[in-house]
């Protein structure tokens, strides 16, 4: 099992400088990837790009590029120029964002995602391979029939032959489209333990394509981290992230996340929880997640807890395990960094 690294969203609360060190040091301590994200703030593509004239070995993920926010042949563009600039590091995550963003921040319909994703994968990987795009879809028409438009095709070829595409997703037709049409899988707030069961989502998918999950398809699960001999201090930690995910991202009736955690036997917790986080009593909602919970899908509290808990991670089948420190300073974060990466170490 493989580690990376989740640096999120830039310029909340630590400086390019403390963000650039804790990326290299990652790189020195052998993390195999780091990750980026966006919502309606700093872009996942400029810190890659910044990231990769500073960096050697570590590969670059995307986690992710907004489906909504960029054309599929400008999403193939930006992953090709990173690759370049990279020598051949880019992993390239894509993921639908939520009705929110997409609709609010980009004007776009935050609907047909099964169809848009499929379509805009497909394309994407038209366009990396340098054929000359001609597509013809449901939702994307390539070049447009009534007008000047060429059938262009990439002017750069990407170092590597073939490029890594990861799908972000949760819900379990999302989930097996990307065991149908995806190199990788980054689901949030997963529990090892469940994971043979969603597991079966992504069989499902790959069994469309007549292909094999063994054939190096990565299981990429994100999950916060923060190591420390407290054990309620651990899980204190983890509470805000939580409970905004199976609270409040999302609407009442399209929240992915409270359906995942219901899903994991938790059905009343998470409808209490949502109903207090959008009442706006968050303090409340924080509360009123069950320990259990959050021990199931966060890495928190002593040593030989996370040590095990690393172990079941690697058993269940992930790939790459994806770290975010939930810390606020270079030193805390770089600190729970070199930690994780020792007890990788001693549970492998």
């Amino acid at each position: 099992m493989k580690l990376g690294v989740h640096i999120g969203y830039w310029g909340l609360g630590l400086t390019s400088e403390d963000q650039l060190a804790i990326v290299q040091e990652a790189e020195r301590l052998g993390y195999d990837s780091i990750w980026t994200a966006e919502a309606y703030g700093s872009d996942a593509a400029t810190v890659l790009a910044w990231l990769a004239g500073q960096t050697s070995r570590i590969k670059l993920g995307a986690g992710i590029f907004q489906i909504p926010g960029r054309s599929p042949a400008m999403t193939a563009m930006t992953a090709a120029t990173i690759d370049q600039l990279s020598d051949g590091r880019m992993l390239l995550g894509v993921g639908t964002s939520g009705p929110q963003v997409s609709e609010g921040w980009h004007g776009v319909r935050f609907a047909h995602q099964l169809g848009r994703t499929r379509e805009y994968i497909e394309i994407i990987r038209k366009a990396l391979a340098r054929e000359r795009l001609e597509y013809a879809g449901e939702h994307f028409t390539l070049p447009l029939p009534d007008g000047p438009g060429k059938a262009l095709k990439l002017t750069i070829a990407p170092v590597q032959e073939r490029m890594p595409i990861y799908l972000a997703a949760i819900g379990p037709k999302n989930t097996a489209l990307a065991g149908e049409i995806a190199d990788g899988w980054m689901p949030t707030l997963v529990s090892p333990e469940h994971l043979p069961d969603l597991r079966a989502w992504l069989d499902e998918g790959a069994a469309r394509a007549g292909r094999s999950l063994d054939d190096g398809f990565d299981i990429a699960p994100t999950v916060n981290v923060f190591i420390s001999e407290d054990i309620e201090k651990g899980r204190d930690v983890m509470r805000p992230f939580i409970a905004l995910y199976v609270g409040g991202m999302g609407s009442r009736d399209k929240n992915f996340y409270n359906k995942l955690i219901q899903r994991y036997g938790f059905e009343d917790a998470a409808k209490t929880v949502q109903d207090l986080y959008l009442e706006g009593r968050r303090d409340e909602a924080m509360a009123a997640l069950p320990d259990e919970l959050i021990d199931l899908v966060s890495l928190n509290g002593p040593a030989d807890k996370v040590r095990d808990r690393l172990r079941v991670y690697r058993e269940a089948g992930v790939g790459t395990l994806g770290i975010t420190p939930m810390a606020w300073t270079r030193e805390e974060r770089i600190d729970q960094l070199q930690k994780i990466a020792q007890l990788a170490e001693e549970a492998a």
